[in-house]
């Protein structure tokens, strides 16, 4: 667990996450789908029943090199990033990422927080090399948070989203560890 002050001022905790916190990161996973198009869900939030999620969340919480942390404000959940690996040997090494914050926690270091922790994180499993990830090419915040803690280009996914009908291209980034 680490706390962290932001640039408002209020204290984000970051703490890994646990079985009991299911009820409350399937509701904030609502909201925060509901609040940008950034995110490859949207309001619907993720398709799990609080028994799948508490059942997911107790497998990344005893997980070697795969974890969930959440970020709290008070007992509010703010944030979320998520790191997956393979444990088939052959890509055991990499991993992948997501993360999301909430709209009215942007631009106050959350996201950079909780992406330092996760990167801490993979770097003390001494088997994670690669961490990988995809971001829409227009969230220029995004793109840029990602680059500052050493994530660089490696292509491009056309057509990867597609919202309303309109089609997203993604960049692809990886940091290597």
């Amino acid at each position: 667990m680490s706390e962290i002050i932001l640039k408002n001022g209020e204290i984000l905790t970051i703490r890994r996450a646990a079985p009991s916190d299911a009820e409350a990161l399937l509701s904030y996973l609502k909201i925060v789908g509901g609040e940008s198009d950034n995110l490859l869900f949207g309001a619907e939030g993720v398709a799990y029943a609080i028994e799948q999620e508490r059942d997911l969340l107790g497998k990344l919480a005893e997980a070697k090199t795969s974890a969930m942390f959440i970020g709290t404000v008070g007992d509010r959940v703010v944030s979320v990033v998520n790191l997956n690996a393979p444990t088939r040997a052959r890509t055991a090494h990499t991993s992948e990422i997501g993360v999301s914050v909430l709209r009215s926690y942007w631009n106050q270091g959350v996201a950079s927080a909780m992406l330092e922790h996760l990167v801490a994180f993979a770097r003390s499993t001494g088997i994670l090399k690669v961490i990988h990830l995809s971001v829409r090419c227009d969230n220029v915040r995004a793109v840029h948070v990602y680059e500052k803690l050493g994530f660089v280009h490696i292509g491009t996914y056309e057509r990867y989203m597609q919202i309303d009908g309109a089609f997203i291209d993604v960049f692809l980034m990886n940091l290597y560890l």
